[in-house]
């Protein structure tokens, strides 16, 4: 089938003007549905009504990273004053220190706040590319679907809470027998993890020709495509930054696998697809990455495209390599991240790492010693930012 390139766009699909009394509707509908009533406490009512001090209230929202309301204004709804209540108690009830309890709030803020940002662009995503609406008009939309969609996306939310909290348990049930152990440090940090970064190779390079658009779905891609190995190998992902991604483990040959997963899913050579470079460990898990082509998908509105049908290609995830460095050791858990000596060093063995290969230290090394598939090979010393000079092995995968 011939394709005319040189066809005029089909007409945006736009969403009529709405009134202001239209707005204000779908405003108090929004209420009902996200915040369970009407906007009807004010911050000096709400405090007087659960019976604290002003600040109290203004510190629990501000907690909440929640804009400052007016301390007269009616903001506040019935809601707001139980989860309060319910904050409250976890002091009064369970006897948490009140730094304790702040630091609870604010981890609620801090991750729900980004949880809704990166699901409310998802959407607006969607229905632009898929209704192939302006970036405005697929923002109105999304606001009438909100009432249909949420309690999908909420229940989804506490199902994926418990079950990431029953994950954690479990862990910390297998690592029981060994807190009390004879001769353990008391000074040493209180988690033995795996820890690694993968950093992608010429990132800025790569992406400074990228448009928006193209730069989002690449930088998507490659988080999907680290978060899919990490987790196919048994790891945990603790943050992503961009062009680099930190990740954990709980034994030293889980975190290895994962470290040899990630340099492999990615390869470095530009013939050989993901699903035949990443090998029996991968093969049939990641989706074919193929080009990221972003604007020049098949996919992408055609109003929004600014470079023509055949013009070149975004970079392929499948030709862009990771640099990795993976370390076992000691580590302290704190605000969903990990810190300590290990972290860092597993930090500067990524910069040191050749493009699509894994760096390792001694410590690392002896404990993979004898495993089967995993070998680590001596490179001698490399000397590392701010940590000197460091034995560093080349860890790789070997036939059974």
């Amino acid at each position: 089938m011939s394709v005319d390139r040189g066809a005029d766009p089909p007409a945006r699909r736009d969403l009529p003007a709405r009134a202001p009394t239209d707005r204000e509707g779908t405003v108090s509908r929004l209420d009902d549905v996200l915040l369970g009533g009407s906007r009807r406490w004010s911050v000096h009512a709400l405090a007087e009504h659960l019976g604290q001090e002003v600040d109290e209230v203004r510190a629990y929202w501000r907690t909440l990273g929640l804009p400052h309301p007016d301390p007269d204004e009616p903001l506040l709804t019935d809601a707001d004053a139980a989860a309060m209540e319910r904050s409250t108690a976890l002091g009064r009830e369970h006897g948490l220190a009140q730094e304790t309890v702040t630091s609870l709030v604010r981890a609620l803020g801090h991750t729900s706040d980004r949880l809704a940002l990166w699901q409310v662009e998802a959407l607006v995503e969607d229905l632009s590319t898929r209704l192939e609406l302006d970036d405005v008009s697929a923002r109105l939309l999304l606001i009438d679907l909100l009432p249909q969609l949420v309690p999908l996306l909420e229940a989804q939310l506490v199902h994926s809470y418990r079950r990431q909290l029953a994950a954690i348990a479990g862990r910390y049930a297998a690592e029981f027998g060994e807190a009390n152990r004879p001769g353990a440090d008391p000074l040493a940090l209180p988690l033995a993890r795996g820890v690694g970064f993968a950093d992608m190779v010429s990132f800025t390079r790569r992406t400074a020709a990228l448009g928006p658009v193209d730069l989002s779905v690449f930088v998507q891609r490659f988080e999907a495509a680290t978060r899919d190995v990490v987790a196919a190998e048994g790891g945990r992902v603790v943050k992503t930054i961009g062009d680099a991604v930190l990740f954990a483990a709980d034994d030293p040959e889980t975190g290895a696998r994962v470290a040899v997963g990630l340099a492999e899913a990615f390869g470095l050579d530009p013939g050989t697809p993901v699903d035949v470079a990443t090998g029996a460990a991968h093969a049939g898990r990641l989706p074919k990455l193929g080009a990221v082509r972003g604007l020049r998908g098949p996919r992408a509105p055609r109003h929004l495209r600014p470079v023509p049908d055949d013009a070149e290609p975004a970079p392929d995830l499948t030709h862009t390599p990771v640099r990795v460095g993976f370390v076992w050791g000691r580590v302290l858990s704190r605000f969903g991240d990990v810190f300590g000596p290990s972290v860092n060093l597993a930090a500067r063995l990524s910069d040191a790492a050749e493009p699509g290969t894994v760096l390792t230290d001694a410590v690392t090394a002896a404990a993979l010693e004898g495993h089967p598939t995993l070998r680590c090979e001596s490179l001698g010393t490399r000397e590392l930012s701010g940590l000197g000079p460091v034995e560093a092995f080349r860890l790789r995968r070997v036939g059974a």
